[in-house]
């Protein structure tokens, strides 16, 4: 469905037609060229890393991180419960348990305490955790000081779900750069896009060069076809790699912009009784790749989902936020751990448009519909 402002709408106005261009005449569209090499260079120094591996998704990066921990059939993994469902498949892809944490009221990510919580609950059943994924929400960073301490204290490797955190800081560190292993996503609707892909990051030189090896179905430097084990086709591809470089190449910029619109939105909607924002802590810089709102009921009159039909209903496109993996069908039989945060998060909250081409008097629209319903409401 198409909207006159879309939630998040990819830009493309630097380099992407000519380094397309450019790997189209070469030939070379599929996972050999140069924009491949080019962009994991660039990706690793923006980033502050060793060292990046671009892949074909997301989720593709949280699989193989995974794999390359040595998770298996049996391992339980802890997993912020408040976050899209491919933070948690690939567990389940490797015949694994999702162990779910409650987020807490600052950030919307992981809580550090019930973290440890469920550290110590599933170590005293007799199963030491294998690995912890928290996820940067929104680009928001999560609470890492306080989860790699705990981390630290059981020696337990983090995986960073930074998908929706390209260029997002904590305490100056780039998220997804902090943790053992880091991933990104590049889907059409990110602050940076190819399209469809991925990277997976980390400043171990072993598991760099291992996930090089089984993104691209574990072939053996032969001259013939040798495996000795089962890998992957998750390498990203070179046209994919042409027009990342050149979004890469934009992202300072469309970071700023984004924070822009964010700004915009809390300066429109102040004084706004009952609608609040997701705020950066002590430390943290968000990308703010969507601008997000929480909406009181009983203060504003209205929910959610009343609001979001009527944006819909104006060509407005908006979204709630995560519906927690611990209320999802698919995973009622996994343990949770934690209260209620995340699940009145869902019900309360909402994703605005946040596309880096929204002018003020584009926000000022969107807004108008809020204050027309509050209008309505309150008189």
């Amino acid at each position: 469905m198409s909207f006159k402002f879309p939630l998040s709408f990819p830009v493309f106005e630097g380099n992407e037609k000519k380094y397309s261009n450019k790997a189209i005449e070469a030939g070379h569209l599929a996972t050999y060229g140069e924009f491949i090499p080019k962009f994991e260079r660039k990706l690793a120094r923006e980033m502050h890393s060793h060292q990046a591996v671009a892949l074909n998704s997301g989720t593709s990066a949280l699989h193989l991180a995974m794999v390359l921990l040595g998770i298996g059939p049996g391992d339980e993994v802890i997993c912020q419960s408040f976050t899209f469902c491919a933070s948690a498949n690939p567990i389940v892809y490797l015949g694994a348990k999702p162990i779910f944490i409650d987020s807490e009221k600052d950030t919307w990510n992981m809580s550090p305490e019930l973290l440890e919580d469920a550290i110590l609950s599933r170590i005293n059943e007799g199963k030491k955790p294998k690995a912890i994924v928290t996820v940067h929400l929104f680009g928001m960073p999560a609470k890492m000081n306080e989860i790699l301490e705990i981390a630290g204290k059981y020696q337990i490797p983090v995986l960073e779900d930074a998908a929706e955190a390209v260029g997002s800081k904590y305490f100056g560190k780039f998220c997804g750069a902090i943790g053992k292993i880091g991933v990104y996503s590049f889907n059409g609707n990110k602050i940076i896009t190819t399209g469809g892909g991925g990277a997976l990051i980390s400043d171990d030189v072993f598991l760099i060069e291992k996930a090089k090896y089984l993104s691209t179905q574990a072939r053996e430097d032969l001259p013939y076809y040798h495996h000795l084990e089962i890998g992957f086709n998750y390498k990203m591809n070179n046209l994919a790699a042409a027009i990342g470089l050149a979004q890469l190449e934009q992202l300072n910029a469309w970071v700023k912009k984004r924070r822009l619109i964010n700004q915009r939105y809390r300066e429109l909607l102040d004084g706004f009784p009952g609608i609040t924002f997701q705020e950066e802590q002590e430390g943290s810089y968000s990308n703010y790749w969507l601008s997000t709102i929480l909406i009181d009921p009983v203060t504003t009159g209205m929910n959610n989902d009343k609001l979001r039909v009527i944006f819909l209903k104006n060509d407005i496109e908006t979204r709630f936020l995560w519906k927690p993996l611990h209320l999802q069908p698919v995973f009622q039989d996994m343990p949770y751990y934690g209260g209620n945060v995340s699940e009145n998060l869902f019900k309360t909250g909402l994703c605005l448009p946040s596309s880096v081409t929204l002018t003020l008097d584009d926000q000022k629209l969107v807004v108008s519909h809020i204050e027309k319903e509050l209008i309505k409401t309150f008189g």
